[in-house]
């Protein structure tokens, strides 16, 4: 699958526009536009635990090879990936159409769990800093993001946040919070390095010739996209220069995930196993592990299981994950791993408080934050019309290669999933015990009213620092409960999944979150209750949405007549035949 700058991947390597939409931020088309029907190189298999290819290498080498005689293709193991899944290669460029016939030899194996293509991903962007006043994003009251005061409780010291990008090239106002991180990228064509996977995450640049990342792609020139997103969260401030950071004591872990024709799922995978702490074969343990992380990267397509896995397991380390939701003016649901669960999914807003005319919307986002708008929807498309009101952070000059340090701003979701992500450092600063649910619930429950407008969805307003960061520093907060195991929704049949509450003082409060995350291919099929200890039911959804897909999604629920300790049920009802799914989790906060 291919990814781009801001963004994910797609089943095709369909491409999205650039979360950094280079058309109005960067010189000549910033980032690479992959070809509709891009060529597949790898398969991303992955097999059920009973298997023997599960664990062994050899058993996986083989059946690799078997299947690529059935289907008259040649397919070679080539390693395995930081989730156990096996990365088969197809010895080159190859057709949708051919590749699709090999992945039904391993779909017809009952030891296969799963099988997609190996896609691309495309990046999607008071102190005494001399720039400061030109960074509206943190400070102004219509549509700022409430910073300054929440650094009077906290800056991010002691916390790693990892950003898999295209990189870090060397800049004065970041240099002295970059630890070491690492380089994921396989292709050493795409890293531009000569040897593919390193130690050195230093960006090499992504600057591309019209045609060279598929027929069709633009020119494009280098994006030094990764420095501007982690200049967003953890610039140095105070340092009579440049701009601030958000969480500026925080450390920033660049990982290098996206280079010449953006990044492959598999290598997006293996960083953020690793990034989290994880173990990756081949690649040495990660000293300082993230306890955040931020993609502001992806591409078209619904979340694969290569995603999931790898983001569930970073999430069970206690890692926040924060991904873009990409800039197509399109639903979000659409767009990959923004459709991920156990995601902070964040979409863009501007300067005068409503939704970036470019940013991906819908029942899936979670937050809105700060990612402006360089030009209006109206003005030509590479034109720079309203600089003012984009996002500034730290950059480079450089069209293909590393030049002097310099500012500009830029537009995108890839501009606002920092903002949330740093928010995230700041809050495991203040808090170190919080889990990444109760990251995002806190997040999104202190977010306020967007100014403005946000035609689609922008999940709970506009993110908040300070009211964030008071919400979870001058309260104890009551313990938050989940149940995260799955329980199968089959067709005319209802389903509980229990949670059982206690050590809370008194009833429940009449402003109950009940965080929902349901897995079906039609959700007008189901109703959706909270079962109170006493029996007491409150309806959350009932048979809307027709066929659309999935419910995930936070409600607020008076049960201030309820006693809070004692097992609440989340009951699920599917009325009708031919679409099944499961409850994937379910939480609620007190």
């Amino acid at each position: 699958m291919s990814v781009t700058l801001l963004a994910g991947s797609a089943t095709a390597a369909v491409a999205v526009t650039p979360a950094n939409d280079p058309a109005s931020t960067l010189p000549a088309a910033a980032a690479p536009t992959a070809p509709a029907a891009a060529p597949v190189e790898n398969l991303i298999v992955g097999y059920k635990s009973s298997a023997s290819e599960a664990s062994s290498n050899d058993a996986a080498a083989n059946d690799a090879a078997a299947k690529g005689k059935k289907a008259g293709k040649k397919a070679t193991f080539d390693r395995r990936l930081g989730t156990g899944a096996a990365l088969v290669n197809l010895g080159g460029a190859t057709t949708p159409a051919d590749a699709a016939a090999l992945m039904d030899q391993f779909r017809a194996d009952p030891d296969v769990a799963y099988v997609e293509p190996d896609s691309r991903a495309y990046a999607m962007a008071t102190p005494n800093d001399t720039e400061y006043a030109k960074q509206w994003d943190l400070f102004e009251p219509t549509a700022g993001m409430n910073v300054p005061a929440a650094w009077d409780k906290t800056t991010g010291s002691g916390v790693t946040v990892a950003v898999l990008d295209t990189g870090y090239v060397a800049h004065s106002d970041l240099a002295a919070n970059v630890v070491a991180g690492y380089d994921f990228i396989s292709s050493s064509t795409a890293a531009r390095d000569g040897n593919g996977r390193d130690s050195n995450p230093a960006d090499q640049g992504d600057w591309s010739a019209a045609g060279e990342c598929g027929t069709g792609s633009r020119a494009s020139d280098s994006s030094w996209h990764g420095t501007h997103v982690a200049g967003t969260i953890g610039a140095a401030t105070n340092n009579s220069k440049g701009v601030a950071g958000i969480a500026y004591n925080a450390k920033i872990q660049p990982v290098r995930v996206l280079g010449k024709c953006g990044g492959a799922t598999s290598d997006i995978v293996d960083a953020i196993t690793w990034a989290s702490g994880g173990t990756v074969a081949g690649v040495p343990a990660n000293a300082t592990p993230a306890k955040v992380i931020n993609m502001s990267l992806g591409g078209s397509g619904a979340c694969t299981a290569s995603y999931q896995n790898a983001i569930n397991a970073a999430v069970a380390r206690g890692t926040t994950v924060v991904v873009a939701a990409g800039n197509s003016n399109a639903d979000a649901a659409g767009f990959s791993p923004a459709s991920c669960n156990n995601v902070i999914n964040v979409a863009a807003s501007n300067r005068t408080g409503d939704r970036s005319f470019y940013s991906n919307y819908g029942a899936i986002i979670d937050v809105a934050a700060p990612g402006g708008e360089t030009r209006r929807a109206t003005d030509t498309p590479g034109t720079v019309t309203t600089p003012e009101n984009g996002i500034l952070s730290t950059l480079n000059a450089g069209t293909t290669t590393p030049g002097a340090e310099i500012y500009k701003p830029f537009q995108g979701t890839s501009m606002a999933a920092p903002h949330v992500a740093g928010l995230a450092a700041l809050l495991v600063a203040a808090k170190p015990s919080l889990t990444p649910a109760q990251i995002e619930s806190a997040i999104k429950t202190n977010a306020r009213p967007l100014a403005g407008t946000c035609t689609g969805g922008c999940g709970t307003g506009l993110a908040d620092a300070t009211a964030t960061v008071n919400a979870v520093t001058s309260t104890q907060p009551t313990p938050a409960f989940e149940n995260t195991a799955d329980f199968a929704i089959g067709d005319n049949a209802t389903v509980e999944s229990p949670i059982t509450v206690s050590g809370v003082t008194g009833n429940a409060p009449a402003t109950l979150k009940v965080g929902v995350n349901i897995t079906h291919t039609y959700t007008g099929d189901l109703k959706v209750d909270l079962v109170a200890p006493d029996g007491t039911v409150y309806t959350l959804h009932n048979r809307a949405g027709g066929s659309a897909d999935n419910i995930n999604q936070t409600y607020t629920v008076n049960a201030s007549s309820e006693v809070a300790n004692g097992t609440w049920k989340l009951r699920v009802n599917d009325n009708a035949g031919g679409d099944t799914g499961k409850i994937d989790s379910w939480s609620l906060g007190f």
